[in-house]
């Protein structure tokens, strides 16, 4: 059974930093492109960063420049590092994974099969 666990959200100021993590288990890193994605109450979940196995990354164009997508193979997980975060920010985080490539990275929710149960990112102004 595939399992992936968020965590690394939580409360931060206008400005601030975040690291999310993703573990996951049941579900090899590296082996098919994954991905982060955000929803916030009463809006679609948009993707806002996508990796694939050569590290060939994709972003929003909301937060190319401050957010950095990275997978490890050797802890078997996935991490979104998120810089001079806004308000807009704000959201649940959902890692994503299992999308059917390799080698493509994809911003796409309807590609993916395995999902987190999220975690929260909060940034006041």
């Amino acid at each position: 059974e595939v399992q992936l666990v968020e965590s690394g959200g939580g409360s931060v100021q206008s400005g601030g930093s975040l690291r999310l993590s993703c573990a996951a288990s049941g579900y090899t890193v590296r082996t098919g492109c994954m991905g982060w994605f955000r929803q916030a109450p009463g809006q679609v979940r948009e993707g806002v960063a996508g990796i694939d196995d050569d590290d060939n990354t994709l972003y929003a164009t909301s937060v190319k420049g401050r957010f950095t997508i990275s997978s490890d193979y050797g802890n078997n997980s996935l991490y979104l590092q998120m810089n001079s975060l806004k308000p807009v920010n704000s959201a649940m985080y959902f890692c994503a994974a299992g999308c059917g490539s390799r080698f493509r990275s994809s911003l796409d929710r309807l590609e993916y099969h395995y999902w987190g149960p999220g975690t929260q990112v909060t940034v006041s102004s």
